[in-house]
């Protein structure tokens, strides 16, 4: 399941970069990002009620109500991005509490059970994603260049989407 997820925010993810680049049009990237979100979010109730996941069902509907403001934003051509930018805001500790608990685990209960178990490259995800997020506030609110958030985009697709999603196919696990 996480896998899909992961290859399937990469469609959003990429078109998106390339758009802040100069290459694609707002409408098509838009759609395409909201039906992301969409996705998303129902993979973050399958994650909740099938596999009993709180943790990452939880992380996956703050994103994907992201991933539709971002795609109604596009779609519709609002020309004021800073709908978007404060939803992006609203991620960032959000991310950062993530990071945490992915970098020290959480709570040890009685009997020795962790509900939240320790990932490096969970919390390095969530880091990156911390950074991508101030990103997207900045340049909605014009103090960021869309071709350098373009280019961050493109480059951490390969970082924290595709190696994730490969890994975990190839090998059962995340990279470390």
């Amino acid at each position: 399941m996480v896998e899909a997820m992961l290859m399937a925010i990469s469609l959003m993810w990429f078109p998106v970069g390339f758009l802040l680049l100069g290459k694609g049009e707002p409408r098509g990237t838009g759609a395409l990002t909201m039906m992301v979100g969409a996705l998303v979010l129902v993979s973050a109730v399958i994650q909740a009620a099938v596999f009993k996941d709180p943790f990452i069902a939880a992380l996956l509907f703050a994103y994907g109500l992201f991933y539709c403001i971002v795609g109604y934003t596009l779609f519709a051509g609002l020309e004021e991005s800073t709908t978007m930018a404060n939803a992006s805001f609203t991620l960032i500790p959000i991310s950062i509490v993530y990071t945490i608990l992915a970098l020290t685990g959480g709570p040890v209960l009685e009997g020795g059970k962790q509900l939240i178990g320790k990932s490096n490259f969970l919390a390095l995800a969530c880091a990156g994603y911390t950074v991508l997020y101030i990103m997207v506030w900045l340049n909605g609110y014009g103090k960021l260049s869309g071709k350098v958030l373009g280019a961050s985009l493109i480059i951490w697709t390969v970082v924290g989407l595709w190696v994730p999603a490969f890994w975990l196919l190839a090998k059962g696990a995340l990279p470390f």
